[in-house]
């Protein structure tokens, strides 16, 4: 079998679940595993429209969807996304949480109400998720692999992302530690801390709290700054999300994978410039 064939097939026979699969990198994950032969797939988001859409599109003759509608902040929804891959095939080998909630606040307005959210949402929910997802792959002596999407704001970033940065910080140490204990049971479990990323939900976020840039060129005006001239595509973080699904990324476990056009650490100390030229995002207040 040839290295190609190898990665067309690199999947098969297993079943995953990925979070956020309604559209953007969950969705661009979950056609990639199905093009990479995966017979079972757990779909999940809170558009139940898109979300029937997108399981249909990816049920083939070797390939079996399930949608299952699930918000985040709730546990029971998080123990039904699991149950849901336990009721239809049995078993799980993969858990990609790919889903999140990206608003904008500082340290001077975010509220206990926000803050408990973003933490709900960002680290909470992939806790139980994992949780739940290995009693399943202990069960069935499932040597499984998790991926967590975090983001390169987790090593600190702009003030208008605090809670955000904060959860995905939370996130990273969450990783290193389901690895660790996990390991006796061959479970792997490893992160990918992503920068700016072409997606649906980027867009939103972009015309709802960036009104400056909100308008048919923000895109454009902002790759104009950037190294590689582009956004990141979701299929390409897809593409490493796979690998660390497959057997490829062998014995790799705990590793918090940076996936952006920049290089933490790198160049001069990050100096913060004076606050009246912090970036600013709409509804969001910064103390001077």
């Amino acid at each position: 079998m040839n290295e190609d064939t190898y990665r067309l097939c690199s999947l098969g026979g297993k079943v995953a679940v990925v979070t956020g699969s309604t559209q953007g990198l969950g969705e661009a994950t979950a056609r990639l595993f199905q093009q990479r032969g995966i017979r079972g797939l757990i779909i999940t988001g809170r558009n139940a429209e898109r979300g029937q859409v997108v399981a249909k599109s990816l049920t083939t003759e070797m390939c079996t969807a399930h949608f299952v509608p699930g918000d985040l902040a709730n546990l029971d929804d998080c123990r039904r996304i699991i149950q849901a891959a336990d009721d239809h095939f049995g078993t799980l080998h993969i858990l990609v949480n790919a889903a999140a909630w990206t608003a904008r606040s500082s340290i001077w307005d975010t509220t206990p109400e926000m803050y408990d959210k973003m933490m709900n949402i960002n680290t909470r929910a992939p806790f139980f998720l994992m949780q739940n997802a290995i009693r399943i792959m202990e069960r069935e002596k499932v040597e499984g692999s998790i991926i967590n999407i975090t983001s390169t704001a987790s090593y600190g970033s702009m003030p208008m992302i605090a809670p955000y940065s904060i959860s995905k910080g939370a996130l990273n140490v969450t990783t290193k530690h389901f690895a660790y204990a996990a390991m006796p049971s061959r479970i792997r479990v490893n992160a990918l801390a992503i920068g700016w990323m072409d997606t649906p939900g980027e867009d939103n976020v972009q015309r709802q709290y960036h009104h400056p840039m909100a308008n048919a060129d923000w895109k454009a005006n902002a790759v104009e700054q950037l190294p590689f001239g582009r956004l990141l595509d979701p299929m390409e973080v897809a593409r490493c999300v796979a690998y660390c699904a497959s057997e490829e990324s062998g014995m790799m476990t705990g590793c918090i994978i940076d996936f952006d056009q920049s290089v933490i650490g790198g160049g001069p100390a990050p100096v913060p410039p004076p606050k009246d030229q912090f970036t600013q995002a709409e509804g969001v207040k910064f103390s001077f």
